[in-house]
């Protein structure tokens, strides 16, 4: 495959149409159209990043970019090991992709330190605060997408099922930086709903059961960050919230399909094609350094019925929600 820089791709699109306008008009050598590459950085193996990866290639079709036309895709995943994903970030960079895709908050940063000295662009999604992430900045070759969880409709909604409920608890993982910035924004949430907030805080994923237990011990329910180490052992959490009687609320669709009672869920299907059409206005052309970062502000309640009837949890007249069975992926 010949490698070209971004300017040039550009510029053969554009050769590549006037010589389809010379050919219709009887004009006459075939030519193959360039293929540029993409190096996909994703850091755990679970639904919200899926469709989120799944998300981006569509958006890139849409905007003009086929797998396998025009576009090849090198694609590895960090099973949530921030270690790994400094390796494929690497390994990208070696290969000089033409433009790295990191899908959360590890691998943005991973991606972006590996792709600084190559001027390599790169383009994350599923980044909570990318300022905390230190993913924005003038002249930095790194935009994206980010999943800002809509945490007020979450604590609003377990509100209104859980009326009686005081204490909310939530497990994280103590070196994803988007965790942090949400367990901050928490704390100035949860006191005007009526509720106290316990959070445990994990290092790795052997951490996971024993802190699990001893946040049941303290709490009414649990929520869920967009948290890779833990949503990466969801299983595990909710294996032990169930025999403790201790319902448990996601903050996507792909957890509450997983056995979490609701959320106020963030479409990470659509948050993927936005993130694609926004790789192909860099792939067009178009300088990185001046498109900012997007958030996603889309989000509606969705419920696990039979979770929400295990644990007699009514939905109170008049609340607008989804079933997550029924919600599949639609560009």
């Amino acid at each position: 495959m010949m490698k070209k820089t971004m300017k040039k791709f550009g510029v053969a699109v554009s050769l590549l149409a006037c010589m389809g306008l010379v050919a219709g008009c009887g004009g006459g050598n075939d030519e193959k159209q360039q293929v540029v590459t993409i190096g996909i950085n994703q850091f755990a193996d679970h639904g919200s990043l899926d469709n989120c990866r799944e998300g981006f290639i569509e958006g890139l079709r849409q905007a003009g970019f086929e797998e396998g036309v025009n576009v090849e895709f090198e694609y590895s995943n960090a099973n949530a090991d921030p270690g790994i994903a400094n390796q494929i970030a690497g390994s990208h960079a070696a290969n000089d992709v033409d433009l790295m895709c990191a899908i959360a908050t590890p691998s943005a940063q991973a991606s972006y330190n590996a792709a600084m000295d190559k001027e390599i662009p790169v383009i994350y999604t599923a980044v909570s605060d990318p300022e905390a992430a230190g993913l924005v900045g003038e002249g930095m070759k790194v935009t994206g997408t980010s999943d800002l969880l809509p945490l007020d409709e979450q604590i609003a909604m377990i509100r209104q099922l859980m009326p009686e409920a005081k204490t909310i608890g939530v497990l994280y993982c103590t070196s994803e930086a988007n965790s942090i910035s949400n367990i901050a924004r928490l704390e100035q949430i949860v006191p005007e709903y009526g509720f106290t907030l316990v959070t445990k805080g994990v290092s790795a994923p052997a951490d996971i059961p024993m802190a699990t237990d001893s946040i049941l011990t303290q709490v009414d329910c649990l929520t869920n960050l967009t948290d890779n180490t833990i949503v990466n052992s969801l299983a595990v959490v909710l294996d032990k919230a169930n025999a403790k009687g201790i319902p448990v609320f996601g903050s996507e669709v792909e957890q509450v399909k997983l056995g979490c009672a609701a959320a106020a869920n963030i479409d990470y299907y659509k948050l993927g094609i936005m993130t694609g059409q926004m790789a192909a206005k860099v792939l067009n052309g178009e300088d990185i350094t001046t498109i900012p970062y997007e958030v996603i502000t889309d989000n509606e309640l969705v419920v696990n019925s039979e979770v929400l009837a295990k644990y007699n949890i009514v939905v109170p007249e008049g609340m607008e929600v989804v079933e997550a069975s029924e919600i599949t992926n639609e560009a």
